[in-house]
C-alpha cells in the first residue's frame, strides 16, 4: 500500500512532468496529448508512475519512418539510439522498440516505430537535504519562494519544501533526460543520411 510520502511525491512528480510537457509543446509543434513534435520527430513524456518505493516515467520518439525507409535501417537507426543512449549519464532503466498500429474506424492504418525509454527514481532521490534546509531557511527568513507549492497535504513549511524540490527535480531530469533523447535523434538520423 502507498505510503502518504510515496503519494504526494507522485502528484508533485506529474506536477512537473505536466509543465515539462506545456514547456516542449509551447516550444516545438504540438500533438494531441503529452507529445510535441521537432524536426520532423514525435516525442512523448508520459505521466509518472509509482512502483514501490520509485517513480517511474517514459520519454518516447518516434522513428522517422518517412526519412528511414527500410526495415534494416530502422533496426540499425534504433540500434544505434541504444547504443548511444546506454551510455549516457542520465541512463534509462529500459530502452525498447515499440510498434504501434493504428486503425481508426478500421479505414487507415499507420504503423509506427517508436524508441521508448523507461525513467526510475527512487523517492529519496528526488530531493536533496541540504538544499531543502537552505531553502527552508530562506522562506523562514521572509524570503518568497516562487517554487514552493502551496499545498493543505503538506503539514510544515519544511514539507511543501520538500514537494516543491521534488516537482523541481523530476522536472529537471525528464527535461535532461528528453534533451539527450532529441540530440541522439539528430545525430542518428545524421549519421544515417550519410
Amino acid at each position: 500500500m502507498p505510503t502518504l510520502k510515496s503519494l504526494l511525491f507522485n502528484q508533485f512528480a506529474a506536477e512537473g512532468l505536466s509543465a515539462l510537457v506545456e514547456e516542449m509543446q509551447s516550444s516545438y509543434t504540438t500533438k494531441k496529448g503529452r507529445r510535441f513534435n521537432h524536426n520532423n520527430i514525435t516525442y512523448e513524456i508520459s505521466r509518472p508512475a509509482l512502483k514501490g518505493n520509485t517513480i517511474e516515467f517514459e520519454i518516447s520518439s518516434k522513428i522517422p519512418e518517412d526519412e528511414i525507409k527500410t526495415p534494416k535501417a530502422m533496426e540499425s537507426y534504433f540500434d544505434q539510439m541504444k547504443k548511444t543512449l546506454s551510455k549516457s549519464k542520465n541512463k534509462p532503466k529500459s530502452i525498447e522498440r515499440e510498434n504501434i498500429v493504428w486503425d481508426f474506424k478500421k479505414e487507415t492504418e499507420k504503423k509506427r516505430d517508436y524508441v521508448k525509454l523507461l525513467y526510475s527514481y527512487p523517492l529519496d532521490d528526488l530531493f536533496d537535504n541540504k538544499v531543502v534546509a537552505q531553502r527552508h531557511e530562506q522562506v523562514m527568513s521572509g524570503q518568497a519562494d516562487l517554487a514552493m507549492p502551496d499545498s493543505s497535504s503538506a503539514f510544515t513549511m519544511a514539507g511543501r519544501v520538500v514537494l516543491g524540490v521534488v516537482r523541481e527535480t523530476i522536472q529537471r531530469l525528464g527535461k535532461d533526460s528528453l534533451t539527450e533523447l532529441m540530440e541522439v535523434n539528430k545525430k542518428v538520423k545524421a549519421s544515417l543520411k550519410g
